[in-house]
Protein backbone atom coordinates (compact mmCIF):
# COMPACT_ATOMS: atom_id res chain seq x y z
CA UNK A 1 0.00 0.00 0.00
CA UNK A 2 1.58 3.41 -1.20
CA UNK A 3 1.59 5.94 1.06
CA UNK A 4 2.01 10.05 0.68
CA UNK A 5 5.64 10.89 1.91
CA UNK A 6 4.83 14.31 3.11
CA UNK A 7 1.32 13.28 4.54
CA UNK A 8 0.64 9.92 5.51
CA UNK A 9 -2.49 8.38 7.00
CA UNK A 10 -2.16 8.99 11.30
CA UNK A 11 -1.97 5.25 11.61
CA UNK A 12 1.32 5.48 9.44
CA UNK A 13 2.68 8.15 10.68
CA UNK A 14 1.66 6.79 14.94
CA UNK A 15 3.72 3.34 13.21
CA UNK A 16 6.63 5.32 12.50
CA UNK A 17 6.50 7.00 16.13
CA UNK A 18 6.83 3.85 17.89
CA UNK A 19 9.58 2.22 19.66
CA UNK A 20 11.47 0.20 16.73
CA UNK A 21 14.47 -1.31 15.52
CA UNK A 22 14.55 -0.73 11.76
CA UNK A 23 16.33 -2.12 8.90
CA UNK A 24 18.44 0.18 6.91
CA UNK A 25 19.92 -1.14 3.59
CA UNK A 26 22.61 0.52 1.33
CA UNK A 27 24.34 0.19 -1.93
CA UNK A 28 27.89 -1.63 -1.37
CA UNK A 29 30.14 -0.66 -4.30
CA UNK A 30 29.27 -3.79 -6.15
CA UNK A 31 26.00 -2.92 -6.30
CA UNK A 32 24.32 -5.43 -3.32
CA UNK A 33 22.71 -4.67 -0.34
CA UNK A 34 23.91 -3.89 2.92
CA UNK A 35 20.85 -4.69 5.19
CA UNK A 36 21.70 -3.44 8.64
CA UNK A 37 19.61 -2.90 12.01
CA UNK A 38 19.10 0.77 12.96
CA UNK A 39 17.30 3.62 14.64
CA UNK A 40 15.25 5.62 12.55
CA UNK A 41 13.13 8.89 12.47
CA UNK A 42 10.87 10.33 10.25
CA UNK A 43 10.12 14.15 9.54
CA UNK A 44 7.41 13.62 7.02
CA UNK A 45 6.79 17.61 7.40
CA UNK A 46 10.65 17.99 5.82
CA UNK A 47 10.15 14.90 3.83
CA UNK A 48 13.18 13.66 5.62
CA UNK A 49 13.72 10.41 7.51
CA UNK A 50 17.22 9.99 9.68
CA UNK A 51 19.70 7.72 11.10
CA UNK A 52 22.33 8.85 13.32
CA UNK A 53 25.49 6.90 12.51
CA UNK A 54 29.47 6.47 13.19
CA UNK A 55 31.11 8.37 10.65
CA UNK A 56 33.44 4.86 9.81
CA UNK A 57 30.95 2.31 9.95
CA UNK A 58 30.19 0.43 6.71
CA UNK A 59 26.70 1.84 5.83
CA UNK A 60 27.91 5.64 6.03
CA UNK A 61 30.87 4.35 3.52
CA UNK A 62 28.49 2.72 1.30
CA UNK A 63 26.51 5.84 0.96
CA UNK A 64 29.66 8.32 0.20
CA UNK A 65 31.12 6.22 -2.02
CA UNK A 66 27.48 5.81 -3.94
CA UNK A 67 27.63 10.32 -3.24
CA UNK A 68 30.44 10.14 -5.38
CA UNK A 69 30.26 7.35 -7.67
CA UNK A 70 26.84 9.34 -8.88
CA UNK A 71 27.61 12.71 -8.22
CA UNK A 72 23.87 12.67 -5.82
CA UNK A 73 22.85 10.61 -2.76
CA UNK A 74 23.03 6.95 -3.05
CA UNK A 75 19.55 5.34 -3.25
CA UNK A 76 18.81 3.76 0.69
CA UNK A 77 15.21 1.71 2.21
CA UNK A 78 14.70 2.09 5.80
CA UNK A 79 11.85 -0.84 7.11
CA UNK A 80 10.41 -1.42 10.04
CA UNK A 81 8.00 -3.89 11.06
CA UNK A 82 5.65 -5.58 14.20
CA UNK A 83 3.31 -8.48 13.13
CA UNK A 84 1.64 -7.80 10.41
CA UNK A 85 2.12 -4.25 10.58
CA UNK A 86 4.82 -3.14 8.42
CA UNK A 87 6.42 0.54 6.82
CA UNK A 88 8.99 1.70 4.22
CA UNK A 89 10.55 4.63 3.64
CA UNK A 90 12.86 4.88 0.41
CA UNK A 91 15.01 7.79 -0.86
CA UNK A 92 17.95 9.19 -1.44
CA UNK A 93 20.66 9.29 1.25
CA UNK A 94 23.84 12.20 2.16
CA UNK A 95 25.88 11.91 4.82
CA UNK A 96 25.52 15.36 6.75
CA UNK A 97 28.72 16.07 9.56
CA UNK A 98 27.72 19.94 10.55
CA UNK A 99 26.46 20.13 14.50
CA UNK A 100 23.24 21.19 14.15
CA UNK A 101 21.88 18.46 11.50
CA UNK A 102 23.80 15.90 14.02
CA UNK A 103 22.01 17.44 17.24
CA UNK A 104 18.53 17.71 15.14
CA UNK A 105 19.00 13.93 14.57
CA UNK A 106 19.83 12.98 18.03
CA UNK A 107 17.41 15.25 19.56
CA UNK A 108 14.90 13.65 17.70
CA UNK A 109 16.25 9.61 18.10
CA UNK A 110 15.86 10.67 21.92
CA UNK A 111 12.68 11.41 21.44
CA UNK A 112 11.51 8.38 19.49
CA UNK A 113 13.26 5.67 21.34
CA UNK A 114 13.49 7.18 25.01
CA UNK A 115 17.11 7.86 25.39
CA UNK A 116 20.03 10.14 24.45
CA UNK A 117 22.34 8.50 22.69
CA UNK A 118 26.04 8.33 24.74
CA UNK A 119 28.57 11.96 23.17
CA UNK A 120 30.55 10.52 20.31
CA UNK A 121 32.52 13.18 18.49
CA UNK A 122 32.43 10.84 15.11
CA UNK A 123 28.76 11.03 14.97
CA UNK A 124 26.91 11.46 11.57
CA UNK A 125 24.27 12.10 10.49
CA UNK A 126 22.23 10.27 7.47
CA UNK A 127 19.88 12.33 5.99
CA UNK A 128 17.33 10.95 3.53
CA UNK A 129 15.46 12.58 1.12
CA UNK A 130 11.93 10.61 0.59
CA UNK A 131 10.55 9.46 -2.56
CA UNK A 132 8.72 7.04 -1.86
CA UNK A 133 6.49 5.54 1.52
CA UNK A 134 4.57 1.94 1.54
CA UNK A 135 3.27 -0.59 4.26
CA UNK A 136 0.32 -1.15 6.71
CA UNK A 137 0.47 -0.08 9.37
Amino acid sequence: MSHDVLNPTPEYLAFWRERHVCTLTTPRPDGTPHVVPVGVTYDPEAGLARVISNKHSKKVRNVLAAQAAQGGGARVAVCQMEGRRWATLEGRAVIRTDEASVAEAVARYAERYGRTPSPNPDRVVMEITLDRAMGRA
